[in-house]
């Protein structure tokens, strides 16, 4: 039964339910100047959550947030980002099992993010810490909780970072050369290694690539798409700025041709009609580097990417091309994630900064 409750300067309107096991609930409707009105709302406001699902009300988190990420993420989502979802899903049923979503305390998030962030980069605390801030946000429009116990929360996370490490120029030479030496048109792993060195473009560029993406007579390569590991599709690039043309050498061109004997829509297609997933391609390159004596912590296609943009920024590469080249939306990106990581690159322009302040 709905009432008002006096207070000064009018009255709060407070509506009554009870959920599925019989237990009485509180829901206060705000202040009022007239009890009258006070009651109207909560009379309202009752007849409102008596309409409402009540098991909502006692649900837990894990379960609301499984919910939730159904309902409203998984037709919008990448593959990738469900898996991401579907792993925090995981993380929270494990810590905080059958508790209510209404029943969590801020200080009890905290311990969560403490615990969680102990074995996570920051990256990963910050993901997961996004992702259940807005999945409580939904818990509070469905009226379940009043107030976000995510907010202020203090990230943790584990400071030490994994160590990659990088191949200088002459390396990259190296390894160039013996990927080379073993082409073979039914291996086509070698192939989307060679690409990536050449042209610094992402995994799912790559594997996305058709014949008709190649023009031979002008020398480019069209990014238009990518590939999805998963569902074996295409799908689109991973932002608008990463749809683009690029200029590549003949060299690269010319082993890429080898790739028509195989008869395929698909640049890298192999005869088995199956294009190489990220562990085929890991597991190709490591082979590569071990036959040729190079030895790298953490090494794995992806670096690639990164060791191609170092080697242009230590030939004087400007980096504006550079940051077009790869499909970035800010030159700044560019900066802040490859210009430290060639050791003879930093080194030369340690060198040449001195030179430079020697002549003020």
């Amino acid at each position: 039964m709905s009432y008002a409750k006096k207070t000064k300067g009018g009255y709060y309107g407070i509506a009554e339910y009870k959920d599925n096991d019989g237990k009485r609930h509180q829901k206060s409707v705000g202040r009022f100047k007239l009890k009258r009105e006070a009651i109207e709302h909560a009379t309202e406001k009752e007849k409102e959550l008596g309409a409402l699902n009540i098991d909502l009300m006692t649900i837990s988190l894990a379960s609301y947030y499984e919910r939730w990420y159904k309902i409203y993420k998984s037709n919008q989502v990448s593959s990738i980002s469900l898996s991401r979802y579907k792993t925090i899903h995981k993380v929270i049923n494990n810590y905080f099992g059958d508790k209510p979503l209404n029943a969590i305390k801020r200080s009890e998030y905290q311990e969560f993010i403490n615990w969680f962030g102990k074995n996570h980069a920051q990256s990963t605390v910050s993901k997961l810490n996004s992702i259940i801030r807005a999945c409580v946000g939904y818990a509070i429009d469905d009226e379940i909780i009043t107030k976000d116990f995510t907010h202020n929360v203090q990230l943790v996370f584990n400071r030490k970072k994994r160590k990659v490490e990088y191949l200088n120029s002459d390396e990259l030479v190296k390894l160039k050369t013996a990927v080379v030496e073993g082409l073979n048109h039914y291996n086509t792993s070698r192939y989307m290694i060679l690409t990536a060195i050449y042209t610094g473009m992402r995994k799912s560029e790559i594997q996305a690539l058709t014949w008709n993406d190649i023009d031979f007579l002008h020398s480019t390569i069209i990014v238009n798409k990518s590939w999805d590991d998963t569902k074996k599709a295409f799908k689109s690039t991973k932002t608008e700025s990463s749809n683009r043309t690029i200029k590549v050498n003949r060299s690269l061109l010319n082993h890429l041709a080898d790739l028509k004997t195989n008869n395929t829509t698909m640049v890298f297609q192999n005869v088995l009609g199956t294009i190489p997933t990220s562990n085929a391609l890991n597991k190709a390159l490591l082979s590569i580097m071990s036959s040729c004596g190079i030895k790298k912590q953490g090494f794995h296609f992806h670096s690639l990417r990164h060791v191609h943009v170092a080697y242009l920024l230590s030939k004087g590469v400007d980096i504006y091309a550079i940051s077009k080249r790869l499909g970035h939306s800010d030159i700044t990106i560019t900066l802040r994630a490859y210009s430290y990581l060639i050791d003879e690159y930093k080194a030369k322009n340690d060198t040449l900064i001195i030179d430079k302040l020697a002549e003020l």
